[in-house]
């Protein structure tokens, strides 16, 4: 039985807050073009995926953000047939839509092919979304792949990494303003957010994105603890829906599937606390 060992810990060490996850052992480590991947087997917490030294997921709670970033939009929206999700190259978001039978084609689009060959490998309770028969892989840089998609998805969903990697391009208003000439009529787009208590000028510089572009905007919590500050949100926005309330509830047979996400916890997570409606608001 392999055992944890003093002084062995996977680490986040960011300028102002950090992550300590005490591991078993390294299971892979690749440097690709783009970013450092590495994967680890926890004492506690299982499986634990890094980009460049930033946790971006472990078994034990991944299921939280997975969920919030890939049912709530979903639901906001009621009815997506053409979903495109940009990033999240270990599967978990493709996992969560691929519950969906209404959906009639699901495209990832991700910079970094290494990241889904080592989640197949070693992650495959997330990676178990690239076997939907329905999910297309396209690797490229999302904000030039969707350019060209004018008015084709239904539901657009940024699953990226934090704005100092490869995922700069996908904060900024101009990528904003794509993603709403790629939305059909009655599109929804949700976002990768952060934490304002970790990253508040990133939030405020993403929400005044997404205000620029959409008439319906919304910052929804999720509860993540092995994320430095215990939290990380969703961006949700549309120009036809409110999507802080679910389009439709729902069904019970997919409700018995989801350990996160209900029709509550989706109207929930947009309250927020005064100082975050005061970064907000600007």
């Amino acid at each position: 039985m392999n055992t944890c060992l003093e002084g062995h810990w996977a680490i986040e060490a960011g300028p102002a807050y950090g992550q300590c996850i005490k591991v078993k052992e390294k299971l892979f480590e690749k440097q690709t073009p783009f970013q450092k991947i590495e994967i680890f087997d926890t004492c506690e917490m299982g499986k634990l995926l890094m980009l460049d030294g930033i946790i971006q997921l472990t078994s034990f709670d991944e299921f939280a953000y997975q969920e919030m970033m890939a049912q709530l939009p979903y639901y906001a929206h009621g009815n997506p047939e053409r979903v495109l999700v940009i990033g999240g190259g270990d599967g978990g978001v493709l996992r969560e839509l691929a519950r969906h039978q209404e959906i009639i084609s699901l495209d990832i689009c991700e910079i970094d092919e290494e990241v889904i060959k080592a989640a197949r490998k070693y992650l495959p309770e997330l990676a178990c979304g690239y076997d939907d028969p329905r999910v297309k892989i396209n690797i490229a840089d999302g904000s030039r792949f969707i350019q060209d998609k004018p008015e084709y998805y239904d539901l657009i969903i940024v699953d990226s990494t934090d704005p100092g990697g490869p995922g700069a391009p996908l904060f900024t208003a101009e990528f904003y303003a794509d993603l709403k000439r790629s939305l059909r009529p009655g599109g929804v787009v949700a976002t990768q957010a952060e934490s304002p208590w970790l990253l508040p000028g990133v939030v405020k510089q993403l929400f005044s994105a997404a205000n620029a572009n959409f008439k319906f905007t919304g910052y929804g919590a999720i509860s993540v603890p092995t994320y430095p500050t215990g939290m990380i949100a969703v961006c949700a926005a549309s120009d036809d829906k409110n999507i802080t309330s679910p389009a439709r509830e729902v069904e019970p047979e997919i409700a018995s599937q989801l350990r996160y996400y209900n029709s509550t916890i989706h109207r929930a997570a947009f309250a927020q606390p005064n100082f975050v409606k005061n970064l907000l608001q600007g």
